[in-house]
């Protein structure tokens, strides 16, 4: 074995040892284009933690049909929310990286989207040129499940499998019902249900729909979003409806569905109602769009009245002082 020594001159210096911490969500075109979104679906679509099904078998329907059909709807949809600093999702994760590093000293704190820009690989790449040899992931998914969460993992360790220095690795838990979590939502909700000028008869809870296959191979998904609506509920004391949003495609799904829901609703004489998306950390397309646009057409169609949704999280005091609580417990050791 080669004997310690001074380095090559011509050696990169090697940097002082940081920690780091690496808040991913899921991922948003660069612009909302029907190209940029079709790169963007292209990934994501043919990530097999998220679609189930053989790639001879799936690949062909991806390329031949649904990615020269679905990207200028979805591109539509993503306009109605653009803004001026770029879509809600990647803004807000932003914010929560920025605000994050103002409040926790010695730790590096960075951000990255599982699909599109910018990657986990090249920020993992920087944070490790920079100098971090510890490395705490923390994916925004309050919620576990192997489309989400674990998807993350699995780029996580692409990106250090092709580092010949890896940096010791650390991954937040899924914190569905860690009392941090439980109280910050219940905090937001109060306080913007307390500013409406009604009174909801009923408030829906929607997370993000998965494959009913998805629960029967032993995704623990389904149970941990009915476990935080139920210390949610009891929490704030007050029933909440459970839904799922998003469906696509043939396969069953995770139910009730939303939109069903939301028309139904007037009909059983709820005609005043409030709805949230607690499986999300930031706002973003299926909920400034889905929830607050179409799902309040379809509540109104229904014959409903007042209609509210409720903004996630963000990057609002509750939210940074819940992540703090969360990532510093898992920085305990290192900091």
């Amino acid at each position: 074995m080669r004997e310690t020594g001074p380095l090559p001159k011509d050696h990169p210096p090697v940097a002082a040892k940081k920690i780091g911490l690496l808040l991913v969500n899921l991922g948003t075109p660069d612009a909302p284009d029907k190209q940029s979104v079709k790169r963007y679906l292209k990934q994501f679509l043919s990530d097999k933690r998220v679609v189930e099904i053989p790639s001879i078998i799936w690949q062909p329907i991806l390329r031949g049909v649904i990615l020269n059909t679905r990207p200028a709807k979805s591109a539509e949809a993503y306009q109605l929310v653009w803004t001026e600093d770029g879509s809600p999702l990647a803004f807000y994760t932003h914010k929560q990286a920025e605000r994050l590093a103002g409040k926790i000293d010695g730790v590096m704190v960075d951000w990255a989207m599982r699909y599109g820009n910018p990657s986990i690989g090249t920020r993992l790449n920087a944070m490790k040129a920079a100098g971090c040899d510890r490395i705490l992931i923390a994916p925004l998914y309050p919620q576990y499940s192997g489309a989400t969460t674990a998807s993350v993992h699995d780029a996580v360790f692409d990106a250090i499998a092709a580092m010949r220095w890896q940096p010791a690795i650390r991954l937040l838990p899924a914190y569905h019902d860690d009392p941090a979590y439980i109280d910050a939502l219940a905090t937001s909700l109060e306080r913007d249900i307390a500013a409406l000028d009604f009174e909801p008869d009923a408030i829906v809870a929607s997370f993000h729909g998965m494959p009913q296959r998805t629960l029967e191979m032993g995704d623990p998904y389904h149970c941990h979003c009915q476990k935080t609506a139920r210390l949610l509920s009891e929490k704030m004391g007050k029933e909440l409806i459970v839904a799922f949003q998003s469906r696509f495609g043939r396969a069953k799904w995770l139910g009730p569905p939303t939109d069903e829901i939301l028309e139904a609703l007037p009909g059983q004489g709820k005609k005043n109602i409030a709805i949230f998306a607690p499986g999300f950390s930031s706002d973003c397309l299926e909920t400034c769009e889905e929830l607050a646009i179409r799902g309040k057409e379809q509540f109104e169609s229904g014959g409903g009245e007042n209609f509210a949704y409720l903004p996630c999280l963000n990057d609002s005091d509750i939210s940074i002082n819940m992540l703090e609580q969360l990532v510093r417990r898992e920085l305990s050791g290192w900091i």
